[in-house]
Order: structure tokens, then C-alpha cells, then sequence
């Protein structure tokens, strides 16, 4: 089992209408680690960590939006260094 760390910046309508709270939703759901938040820019920034597969689904879930009053524009990946934290947080 091999383990995906990555860093997400979600462009789009994705502030004020429950994004961090529906992408924490699904990473809960999805036993992934990380955390959601706002950006300046109007941008939201997700570190995440799993198995390989369930981050590249985790992805899938996101660029479709995983609410139905956000709009994904455009997202950026990143590979970063494993993240330690345990469970998912907003912040």
C-alpha cells in the first residue's frame, strides 16, 4: 500500500458556499488526513494524505465539486513531504 501526499489549491467558487466543509465530509468519509482552508485570493488550499488510490478518487470528488453551490474552475497539485497529522480539520 503506497501513500500519496499532496497539496491542492481549488480555484472557483469555493468560499462562502460550504466548501471546506463538504471536501472535510468527504475526506472523513474516505479515512484521509489533512486539512481544508481559505485563501486570500478567493482560492482554497487542501493538504492531503492516503492510500494512492483513494487521494486520486478524493481528487475526482473535488474537481467535480463536492458541493452543489460551488463551482470548480481549476485546480493545481502538488506533491508535497508526508503530512503527520491524523484526521482531516479546517482550518
Amino acid at each position: 500500500m503506497t501513500n500519496k501526499n499532496i497539496e491542492i489549491i481549488v480555484f472557483g467558487r469555493v468560499q462562502g458556499v460550504g466548501f471546506r466543509y463538504s471536501t472535510k465530509k468527504v475526506a472523513d468519509r474516505m479515512n484521509l488526513n489533512g486539512f481544508v482552508q481559505n485563501l486570500r485570493d478567493g482560492s482554497v488550499l487542501i493538504h492531503v494524505n492516503g492510500e494512492t488510490s483513494i487521494v486520486d478518487e478524493f481528487v475526482s470528488k473535488i474537481k467535480d465539486s463536492p458541493t452543489s453551490y460551488g463551482r470548480v474552475d481549476n485546480i493545481k497539485i502538488t506533491n508535497i513531504n508526508e503530512i503527520h497529522d491524523k484526521g482531516f480539520i479546517i482550518k
